[in-house]
């Protein structure tokens, strides 16, 4: 079976072609096309076919992950969106809750008032309402004033309208009808619908998500229709799947009517890129370090398993986004960002990016700022000559330039400067690393760090020496490594139901009721969409919290029917969790079931493990010797560093730094006072011997 993982960056668009029968992978990265993704993506597919001898009618399946719904949200680049909600809060998603972002400063942006998803002239309303606890009907829907305002909004030329009425998660009439007249009345135009975005309580928070819904579907749905047009005219007639933000993937028709499923795509799959490298060499504490040319992302996984975001911390864009999305975090921090002094004459290193065009002054495409990958080359730790395995030679002399510049206007020697580009850089993606470690009461010593993208394996030492973390694990291909987690996944959906429920009063007999009606919906799903229920896996969680709180704890639940006996071992496991969460917990306190959560995970074609290393010996291995410079205390030091091939390593024998090791998609730097060592299953062990 023929799988091929494509993963979009900011720079390079990374593709993996794995053949499970031959047990052999192909590996290939092309530069990324902003304006249009899908060119990228469509050619590298055809090269990586190519460079394999295989036709694109013999693929099976293509898993993507796609940054076009993030990338138009961070941007703020989407369709013109209407929205029609109920009479008198018209202005919800404007109002939010009152609460600042930070809340002490006085120029701070608050983006659903600075940049609104639905602007407040193409929000409309109508008459209707719903009352809990079940949604009974106060007022029918008044169906004209649904229809003047589809009218109004199809004269004012919008793409997409969200609806979006009060209590619709408990009963979603309503906004069923005003969609089917919606869609009578502006016909081509994207629409959906609040009930079925985020089906839960939190009304700005679901309006929001709704509206972000709206305001990238038109664009996310455009893309993936051309992409799946342009890749069966070349002769595919597999299924596509997209990357979804929870950590499965979808069939590429269900994310065009759910794009924000999609927000944290490209993201989500380096996270199981690393777990999968975790779970490959037997360690099942990582943190995952995808460091690319525009960003860094930073993910947890502990006991092999990765985290999921709460509902106060599922932001994109500083936008509240309720949809289920993997625990990760993202600065800007790449190869390409740009070193700069900033109107306070502070030096800083990103967020601003270089990007694929014109990128790095190194590139040779008109860069003419000082970027990252120019400092390492200056430095010597990055091979001019083999970048990209030789296919995109580096300008060592245009690298210099720019640094030399930077240097001057800070007063440094040019390596001190090159230095501190690099040394920024690590302190920033460290700093973050604290943030979902140490400052969540995890301690990073105990995990390893997986470092992949085209930049991680470089900078990820360096990293894991500020945080104390004993070692790290470089991927057998590195630069790849996001596409290659795009074939480690399942199927998967989730549904969510708002109960408030509390354990004074436990309705056991609603909750098995509602979960098993969840699981009978989602099985209805994945049977529109050919799935083989009997390889569905269906699990079960509620969010909780103590009576009086504002935010849940996402608490598993038993996959069997609950009994008064399970369920008071289910309230003993929320306490535990929220102990390990807060430091404290209260067991003669009532505890609140708020929502009720069923996912489906369906197993769908994986890559296998890789093939052993042929491996060789380090004579063979060895390609020559360079100096490169590195820091030892306060000093910056020039050593003799030796390079080698990483396909010719031995297994097991320790390469002592300083080293630098070269492949085709990433280059990894072993500092001194390091070790490195390729073990049986591909992965490059690097340990620090001094702190």
């Amino acid at each position: 079976m023929l799988l091929i993982g494509v993963d979009v960056g900011g720079t390079f668009t990374d593709i993996v072609l794995a053949d499970s029968d031959k047990n052999t992978t192909t590996v290939h990265k092309v530069a990324s096309t902003p304006a249009d993704p899908s060119e990228a993506v469509l050619r590298g597919v055809q090269e990586i076919c190519e460079r394999a001898g295989v036709g694109m009618a013999s693929v099976d399946h293509i898993f993507h992950g796609t940054t076009v719904a993030t990338n138009a949200a961070l941007q703020y680049r989407g369709a013109r969106a209407g929205m029609i909600t109920t009479r008198g809060f018209r202005d919800i998603v404007q109002i939010g809750r009152h609460q600042r972002p930070q809340h002490y400063s006085i120029q701070q942006d608050i983006p659903w008032q600075n940049r609104p998803l639905v602007q407040r002239r193409y929000r409309k309303v109508a008459t209707e309402r719903l009352a809990p606890p079940n949604g009974a009907v106060i007022e029918p829907l008044n169906e004209e004033d649904v229809r003047q305002a589809a009218r109004e909004l199809a004269q004012d030329g919008v793409a997409a309208i969200a609806i979006c009425f009060l209590f619709s998660y408990l009963n979603p009439l309503h906004e069923r009808r005003a969609k089917e007249i919606v869609q009578q009345a502006c016909p081509g135009v994207f629409v959906t619908c609040s009930h079925e975005v985020s089906p839960q309580f939190r009304e700005f928070e679901r309006f929001t998500t709704t509206a972000m819904n709206a305001f990238i579907g038109p664009l996310v749905r455009d893309y993936v229709t051309h992409l799946a047009d342009g890749l069966r005219s070349r002769g595919f007639s597999g299924e596509v799947h997209i990357m979804q933000s929870n950590g499965g993937v979808a069939p590429a028709r269900t994310v065009a009517e759910l794009p924000v499923c999609t927000l944290m795509s490209g993201l989500a799959a380096g996270v199981l890129g690393g777990a999968w490298i975790g779970e490959l060499t037997g360690r099942r504490n990582v943190i995952t370090l995808d460091i690319g040319g525009t960003s860094a992302d930073i993910g947890v996984v502990t006991d092999g398993r990765f985290g999921e975001a709460s509902a106060r911390d599922t932001y994109v864009a500083g936008y509240p986004i309720l949809m289920p999305m993997i625990d990760l975090h993202t600065i800007g921090a790449g190869g390409g960002s740009l070193a700069h002094l900033d109107r306070a004459g502070a030096f800083k290193v990103g967020p601003q990016s270089a990007g694929a065009q014109p990128g790095p002054a190194a590139y040779g495409r008109g860069g003419t700022e000082p970027t990252v990958t120019d400092a390492n080359i200056v430095l010597g730790r990055l091979d001019v000559h083999n970048f990209l395995g030789g296919a995109m030679p580096l300008d060592s002399a245009a690298a210099r330039r720019v640094i030399e510049t930077l240097a001057t206007q800070l007063g440094l020697p040019v390596l001190e400067a090159a230095e501190g580009v690099v040394a920024v850089l690590n302190a920033n993606m460290a700093n973050a690393i604290r943030a979902r470690t140490v400052q969540k009461g995890i301690d990073p010593r105990n995990y390893s760090l997986v470092a992949f993208g085209g930049a991680g394996p470089l900078h990820g030492v360096e990293v894991a020496r500020l945080l104390g973390i004993p070692e790290v694990i470089v991927p057998p291909y590195p630069g790849i490594n996001s596409a290659i987690g795009l074939l480690t996944t399942d199927l998967k959906y989730d549904i969510v139901r708002t109960a408030f429920l509390v354990s004074a009063a436990l309705d056991l007999g609603r909750m098995n009721s509602e979960l098993a009606d969840m699981e009978r919906t989602l099985a209805e799903q994945l049977a529109a969409d050919d799935v083989d229920i009997t390889r569905t896996v269906f699990e079960r969680s509620a969010d909780a919290r103590y009576v009086g709180q504002g935010y849940e704890l996402r608490l598993p639940l038993p996959s069997r029917e609950l009994t008064d006996a399970s369920s008071q071992e289910m309230l003993a496991r929320f306490h535990e969790l929220h102990h390990q969460e807060y430091g404290h917990h209260f067991e003669q306190s009532p505890v609140e079931l708020v929502n009720l959560r069923v996912t489906a995970v369906a197993s769908v074609p994986r890559i296998g493990a890789p093939a052993q290393p042929r491996g060789g010996s380090l004579k063979e291995a060895w390609i020559r010797e360079d100096a490169a410079v590195f820091r030892r205390g306060n000093e910056l030091k020039t050593f003799a560093t030796s390079f080698y091939d990483r396909s010719r390593l031995p297994v097991g024998q320790i390469v002592s730094g300083p080293a630098i090791i070269l492949q085709t998609d990433s280059t990894t730097v072993v500092p001194p006072d390091c070790t490195a060592v390729l073990e049986g299953s591909g992965a490059i062990a690097i340990r620090l011997t001094s702190q």
